[in-house]
Parts: C-alpha cells; sequence; structure tokens
C-alpha cells in the first residue's frame, strides 16, 4: 500500500502541446477513413450505429452470406466479425480503422488532459489490489492497463506520458517472457527450461521442436505460429482457438498443438494435474501460495465448466507473475528510500515499470532496478528471471 500510495502521489506529467496535435490527426484520419467508406457503400448512414452498419455489410453489400444475427435480430458487427472479413473486403478494414482512431481519440487522446490535476499539473491514476481476480494490479482515472500498445496509431500515445522536467528522463524496465518463464519454471518441462537457461529465443526454440527444424531454419511464419501457440497453451485455447487466431485450418492448429504437446509433454502434465487439483480442492494457487477459488470447476455445464479449467490452467502463471512484480516493486522503493534518490517510480503496467530517474542518477539506478525486478522470487527449476531497461524523452522512447 505504501509503494502505491506513493506512486499515486507522484503523478505522472503529460505533454498537452502532443495531445492535442495528434487529436486533430486522428480526427482526420477517421474521417477519411469514414468517407473511404461511405464512397464504397454507395450510401450515407450513420458509421456508429451497428444496426446500419450490418443492414449496408450484409444485406445491401452481401459480404458475408452467413453472417450472423444478435438475439435482437440485428447483425453482429462486433470487432471478432470484422476481423474474420478484413481480408474479403476493403471497406471492413476501413471501418476498423475509423473505430480504432475514434476510439483512441475519445477514450485517450481528448480524455487525458482533462485528467490533469491543477495543483500538481501531472495525471494521478487510482491502482487498486482487489479488482483482477488473478491478484494483477488494476488502475483507473486513466486506466494505464489498457493504453493500446499493439497497434502503431495506439503506440503513439505513449508519447504524450514525459519526464517531471528537463533534468528528468523516463525509463522504463520491463520482465521478457516471464509468464513463459513462470510456466517452465511451474510445469519442470525440461525442453523449455532448457531454453530459458541457455538463453534461446523461446520462440524460435519452440518453432524448431514443433516443426522439426535446425534452429537456423525456422523462417518468419515458424516462429510467428509457435508464439501463438505458446502463449494460447497458457490460455488454455484448443485448435479451434489456434486457426481462428492464425487463420490456418483447423486440421494444421491440431497437428501444431499435438507436435507441441509431444515436444513438451510436462506442460500438458502441468495443465491436467492443475484442472484435478482445483476439482478436488476448489482452488488453485500461485507460486507464493495466493489462492483463486473456482467455484464452477465442477459444474455439469460444459461451457461453465471449461472457462474454469481455463483459469484454473491461467491463474498461477498470471498471478505468480503479478506476486513477482509487486516484490520487486517493494525492494525498489526500499532501495530509493534507502539511498534517498530524487529519481521516483511512478507507473505499474502489467510486466513493466516506469520511472521518472533524474539524469544524474540514471547510471545509479539502472542496476539497482534490474536486480531487484530479477531476484524478485526465484523461479522453481532454475529458471532465470530476465528483465530489459529503456530510457527516453517519453514512454514510448522509453520502452
Amino acid at each position: 500500500m505504501k509503494v502505491l500510495t506513493a506512486m499515486e502521489f507522484e503523478g505522472i506529467r503529460i505533454d498537452e502541446g502532443f495531445l492535442n496535435d495528434y487529436s486533430k490527426e486522428l480526427e482526420k484520419e477517421a474521417k477519411a477513413a469514414e468517407e473511404s467508406v461511405y464512397a464504397q457503400a454507395g450510401v450515407r448512414f450513420n458509421l456508429a450505429s451497428p444496426k446500419q452498419l450490418g443492414e449496408v455489410l450484409f444485406d445491401k453489400m452481401q459480404i458475408d452470406p452467413k453472417a450472423k444475427k444478435t438475439k435482437t435480430g440485428q447483425y453482429a458487427t462486433g470487432e471478432d466479425v470484422l476481423l474474420k472479413l478484413a481480408s474479403k473486403n476493403k471497406i471492413v478494414d476501413d471501418i476498423l480503422v475509423f473505430r480504432e482512431f475514434t476510439k483512441l481519440k475519445s477514450t485517450y487522446v481528448d480524455a487525458l488532459p482533462l485528467m490533469i490535476n491543477i495543483k500538481t499539473g501531472r495525471v494521478h491514476t487510482s491502482y487498486a489490489q482487489a479488482v483482477a481476480v488473478t491478484g494483477r494490479l488494476s488502475s483507473n482515472n486513466p486506466n494505464l492497463q489498457n493504453i493500446p500498445i499493439r497497434t502503431e496509431r495506439g503506440r503513439e500515445i505513449r508519447k504524450a506520458f514525459i519526464p517531471r522536467d528537463k533534468d528528468h528522463v523516463l525509463i522504463s524496465a520491463d520482465y521478457s517472457q516471464i509468464e513463459l518463464r513462470i510456466v517452465a519454471a511451474i510445469s519442470g518441462d525440461e525442453n523449455m527450461c532448457e531454453a530459458f537457461k541457455t538463453g534461446k529465443d523461446i520462440h524460435n526454440a519452440t518453432a524448431a521442436k514443433v516443426f522439426n527444424v535446425a534452429e537456423k531454419e525456422v523462417t518468419k511464419e515458424m516462429r510467428y505460429k509457435a508464439k501463438s501457440v505458446n502463449f494460447g497453451i497458457i490460455y488454455g485455447q484448443g485448435a479451434f482457438g489456434l486457426a481462428e487466431n492464425l487463420g490456418i485450418s483447423r486440421t494444421e492448429a491440431k497437428e501444431i498443438i499435438d507436435n507441441y504437446k509431444k515436444q513438451f509433454p510436462n506442460i500438458q502434465k502441468y495443465m491436467d494435474d492443475t484442472i484435478h487439483f482445483a476439482q478436488e480442492h476448489g482452488y488453485v494457487q500461485t507460486l507464493m501460495g495466493r489462492k483463486r477459488w473456482l467455484r464452477d470447476i465442477n459444474s455439469a455445464n460444459f461451457t461453465v465448466r471449461a472457462f474454469a479449467e481455463r483459469n484454473a490452467i491461467n491463474s498461477p502463471i498470471q498471478g505468480s507473475a503479478a506476486d513477482m512484480i509487486k516484490l520487486a516493486m517493494i525492494k525498489i522503493h526500499r532501495e530509493f528510500n534507502k539511498h534517498n534518490f530524487k529519481s521516483k517510480m511512478l507507473l505499474q503496467v502489467h510486466d513493466e515499470l516506469v520511472f521518472d530517474a533524474h539524469r544524474s542518477e540514471v547510471e545509479k539506478i539502472k542496476p539497482i532496478i534490474l536486480d531487484c525486478m530479477q531476484h524478485a522470487l526465484a523461479l522453481p527449476n532454475d529458471v532465470p528471471t530476465d528483465a530489459e531497461l529503456g530510457v527516453g524523452e517519453n514512454w514510448l522512447e522509453a520502452h
């Protein structure tokens, strides 16, 4: 609590000028995407209305003869539906662009300046420790945990987060593939532990095993598929989910998953054992013994039970990662106080910590931050923990 209070109290400076300019730019681009949609549809309508959009796409343009309807009888036009159709018609791409840009503009670019505290001139998020069931911190006003990182336009928003003055820079420290390391450590899978111990690129090493080729022969596409399996497996993803994700056939997806399970047998064992433990005890726990209760684990309803099983597999992994970064934050906070540093820890976003670092202290605090993060929680089976660190004039540059 003391650590979070200190961080909330510090807040972070926001570059209002940058956001104002970016807002205009997003508006212009969203408008261009919108006009492009109308031109292709041959009709003007309210693009923000799912009902009208569904009618234009599926009745007028007949983009998908198998289009599904919702309970209310209108066509489903959610992001998942549109993403599958994006390759079929450019209009869908433009709709997705329009949605992304208008959401970025209203949720972040226009909202952040309104949250600046008049007294401090900074934005102060509020952290909650007991909202996310996995034990991760959540934040609101503004919610920093879901500032988009996957798209180029979303990443740009990080440029708006800047150091407090010209004597400071931002430092971003990030755990590297922490959840996969925890999977390797908890399952004790020999092949996966070995890859981390020898410092290999885990997705490359996985691809080599799954596709049965030498590591230097792994193609970009193979690595991408292996990465998808690596992350999908820990969320209990099956062949259907993987096929959807990668846009491949279910047969190919099943083959990839079967190969994966052959090459990393202990991961399957961990998943089976964890579900079995949850069914018997009604909970699962993190490496530190923090429990998550799963009351639906023995439900007679298949869908409800499958959801609980996925949570059983994932919670010890995400929960242990959450415990680890919290321990690291406590250690860093103590070290900074002990040395009476001017630098401050400002933000925690998933596996990443952001600091306002005084230029004179940058070289002193870098090794302290990395050491605290790497030795916060020793993983079983000697799997090493790795963290990376960047310095910059804004959050994007530091990340």
